[in-house]
């Protein structure tokens, strides 16, 4: 989530379509990706929750959710025109799916190394474009760096994510040709 766009209160009371509870005292294990992508998916599907988000027309706006297995999860609205810009979500897995409208994913298949560079040079055929039409998603690994973009000019678009762990940091990228640029490095105070 950027401090740039305008945030609803979470919503701790808005309930999980998960409903995977257990009376055991045993620890729950770690969400895989498969498990994040089925959560996003038939989260996507609940109307009651879509429609329980309020649209900003300028701004990104957010819902977190109870994820599977500790993980976090986020219902995200999408005025038109708007996107993330490029970032990463550190060590987290992580899945989303497009609600409602329809997104754009850019995406970088290369895996940055984890500190002490400023500015690194892309290699020629790294670069991937998927559209994410309502009910479609995908899942990534670790150190995923992507930008998601609602490219309409006049349609919202919500979509919900998952990310195992609990997302320890976000960093932010700009982006000049085949160069990428560490601008920013957000911790979980900043956008929750």
């Amino acid at each position: 989530m950027s401090s740039a766009h305008s945030a609803v209160p979470t919503a701790g009371s808005v309930p999980s379509p998960s409903s995977t509870s257990s009376s055991s005292s045993t620890a729950v294990a770690a969400p895989t990706i498969t498990e994040l992508l089925d959560f996003v998916r038939r989260t996507s599907r609940n109307e009651a929750l879509i429609a329980s988000l309020p649209l900003d027309p300028e701004g990104r706006t957010w819902i977190r959710l109870d994820g599977p297995g500790g993980s976090e999860a986020w219902l995200i609205g999408w005025p038109p025109g708007t996107g993330t810009g490029w970032h990463d979500h550190a060590d987290s897995i992580g899945a989303f799916t497009t609600a409602a409208g329809a997104l754009k994913e850019h995406s970088l298949a290369v895996r940055l190394p984890t500190d002490g560079w400023k500015t690194l040079e892309l290699t020629d055929g790294v670069d991937r474009s998927r559209e994410l039409a309502a009910g479609q998603g995908r899942a990534f690994g670790q150190n995923h760096v992507h930008e998601v973009l609602n490219e309409s000019e006049d349609v919202h678009a919500v979509s919900v994510h998952a990310y195992y762990p609990p997302l320890p940091r976000i960093r932010r990228f700009s982006r000049t040709g085949a160069v990428l640029r560490l601008e920013q490095t957000e911790s979980p105070e900043d956008w929750q």
